[in-house]
Parts: structure tokens; sequence; C-alpha cells
């Protein structure tokens, strides 16, 4: 087996337009996010290269860059490895990322309309199913499309910038206790919507500070889970 050891499928391709060193940052910060790649995996240029189907130099700058970010570590004499999250780092992420996402729901409550509430009532939808069918990739992708539709409504474009900084980080957490978490974040999305479809701000930021927080916890119990 190969260092990387991909999973049959997860490569994705490099067809978008852009330059070269863009498109294999983003595929190999995807391959992390979705946890293809899982931490303290060693990272092998010449076999990224080789399932990415580009030369290893561009693979190299990705890998430095994602080395800057906090992606990955570069370790001397030894090579790249997918960064192991300390709790600490999660727990500081998660609990930023509760301040923001319920600064957003009250947000949401006061200015969302009936069009926004409808998209976030098809998320929930695709949500529920994507959990029944236990298609854990789409179910994490539609819970951070469901708070990225949480946060446009919000209207608040530096909000908005913010959450963006930690959204992949963010997704890289929820993964591993998607499952975990299951049906149950999806009735704490609709009872949320609920809320926002009233109008009633205070419900709102007190839902989904509730909602991310069980998150935070999951990930905190996921190994004794």
């Amino acid at each position: 087996m190969l260092s990387t050891g991909l999973p049959q499928g997860a490569v994705p391709r490099l067809e978008r337009p852009g330059p070269l060193r863009e498109r294999v940052y983003e595929a190999l910060l995807e391959l992390i996010t979705t946890r293809a790649l899982r931490p303290g995996q060693h990272l092998v240029e010449s076999e990224l290269a080789g399932h990415l189907g580009v030369s290893r130099q561009p693979v190299r700058e990705a890998l430095q860059r994602l080395n800057t970010e906090g992606w990955v570590d570069l370790r001397p004499a030894q090579g790249a490895f997918v960064h192991e999250p300390t709790e600490e780092e999660a727990d500081q992420l998660l609990t930023v990322r509760t301040l923001l996402e319920a600064e957003a729901a009250r947000l949401a409550a006061a200015h969302a309309d009936s069009a926004g509430v409808a998209a976030l009532k098809e998320l929930c939808a695709e949500g529920e199913q994507a959990v029944a069918a236990e298609d854990v990739d789409r179910a994490v992708a539609l819970n951070a499309a469901f708070h990225s539709k949480v946060m446009e409504l919000a209207g608040n474009t530096v909000l908005a910038g913010l959450a963006a900084q930690v959204d992949r980080r963010v997704r890289w957490y929820y993964t591993p206790v998607a499952r975990q978490r299951g049906s149950q974040s999806w009735v704490e999305h609709r009872e949320l919507i609920a809320a926002i479809d009233a109008r009633d701000e205070q419900r709102a930021t007190h839902l989904m500070r509730e909602h991310t927080e069980h998150t935070r916890r999951s990930y905190h119990e996921r190994e004794t889970a």
C-alpha cells in the first residue's frame, strides 16, 4: 500500500483553470479536511504527485504552504505529515466557532426572509436523507452548507469573513464525529430553523450556541464514545 493510503476515488481531479500550484494546494487541503489523508499520515511527495498527475514541484510548494497554515508538519530528516491537532487546538477553534455562529443565528432571525428559510429547510431535508443513507461525507458537506447559509442570511460580511477563516478547520474536526452526532444534529437544525422563521433572535442564539457546544463536546468524547 502507498504511504499516502488514499481511498479509491478520493483524489480530486485537477481540471479547474488557474495556477497549478493553487490547484494542487486546494486538492491536498480537501483531502486533509475530509480526512482522506488522516492526521499523522506520512505525505510522500512522489506518491502525491503520482496520484494528482503532476510533478513534485507544485506538491512541494503546496506542502510548504500547508505547513505555514498549520495543516502539515514538516519534520527534519523525516518528511511531511498531516498535522495532528491537540485537544486544546480543537477546543479553542470550536469555542470561537460558537461565538461566531451564535451571532450569525441571531442576525439570521432578524433578517431572513421566506426564501432564506426555505433554503435552510431544503438543506436540512437533504442532510437528513444523507444521515439515513449513512453517507457521512455528504452529511458533513451538507452540515457545512447549512451553517454557511445561516451565515449568509445573517447579512454581515465581516462576520462571514471571520467564519470563513475557520470553516475548513471546523469541517476537519466535525468529520470524525459526524456519525456520532447523526440525526440529532439535524433535529437541532430543525429547531434552529423554526426559531429563525419565528424571528426569535434570543432563541436562535441559544439554540445555535447549544448546537455548536454539542459538537465541541462530541469531539472531545469521540475516543470514549
